[in-house]
């Protein structure tokens, strides 16, 4: 039952080529950045992402963006990641983007064993009828787009077929931990990180706190340690470092600190 593991190198190992990843955070907001950056240093390539967004330019999947190892990315914003931009409009990366509702639902749903459900996010749209890019050709024009999705009517409303979303890994982070792999998320960081890691096949979580079995009390756990296979317990300098992705101040917060 112990599932730590002792170094995130150890933990990724065996991520092999062209394997799928569902990733958790949004923005700069619990990312799994150690695992990533563990998995960039093992050079795994050709790898299929879901994620709400891919990192900023330099961090989280940012850093295996600019390195070409992505093939192709599930998600919902693009964001502030300008080289992620770059590739996809260039022909470079395929993009599957998904209403953000969706998305987290189709994670949901994968990891609880549900193939497919109806929602009404996307109606009337592209994401309905197909034709969105999910990559372009090197001229510009779409060299493959979405299919069409089955749409029926419950109670006189349209609904859209969604399909749920398994993948080989996932890589998430927590605020804390238990060996057993039960999990706790603090705040924002409790995003994309506990459907993603139901997605998983096999789950591999950081976590900034590791404590022994029973010291998390039952109700307090976000995320039951059966889905979690690795654990990879934070150093304290890992566990502080923490970015913001665009730091806004009102003047009023400043008055005041303004001398002569």
């Amino acid at each position: 039952m112990n599932k730590v593991r002792d170094s995130a190198a150890e933990a990724v190992a065996d991520i092999p080529d062209g394997a799928s990843l569902a990733v958790g955070g949004f923005g700069l907001s619990g990312v799994p950045e150690v695992l990533i950056r563990a998995l960039y240093e093992r050079g795994s390539t050709g790898l299929r992402v879901v994620s709400n967004n891919c990192g900023v330019d330099g961090r989280g999947l940012g850093v295996l963006l600019a390195a070409g190892r992505i093939a192709r990315v599930t998600g919902s914003y693009v964001g502030e990641n300008k080289e992620f931009a770059r590739q996809y409009l260039s022909g470079e990366l395929e993009v599957e983007l998904t209403p953000q509702g969706t998305l987290a639902e189709r994670l949901r749903a994968g990891g609880a064993g549900i193939p497919a459900f109806y929602t009404p996010a996307g109606v009337g749209t592209q994401v309905a009828r197909g034709g969105l890019p999910w990559r372009y050709a090197a001229d510009g024009t779409v060299a493959v787009a979405s299919p069409a999705k089955e749409t029926r009517e419950f109670a006189g409303r349209p609904y859209v077929l969604e399909h749920g979303i398994t993948t080989d890994f996932a890589l998430v982070r927590a605020w804390r931990g238990d060996r057993h792999g039960n999990l706790v998320f603090r705040k924002a960081a409790a995003n994309f990180n506990p459907p993603a890691a139901m997605a998983g096949k096999v789950t591999l979580a950081e976590v900034e706190e590791l404590v022994e079995p029973g010291e998390l009390a039952p109700d307090a756990v976000h995320l039951p340690g059966v889905y979690v296979q690795r654990v990879v317990a934070l150093s304290a300098e890992e566990a502080a470092d923490k970015r913001i992705e665009r730091l806004t101040t009102s003047a009023s917060s400043t008055r005041g600190a303004v001398r002569d």
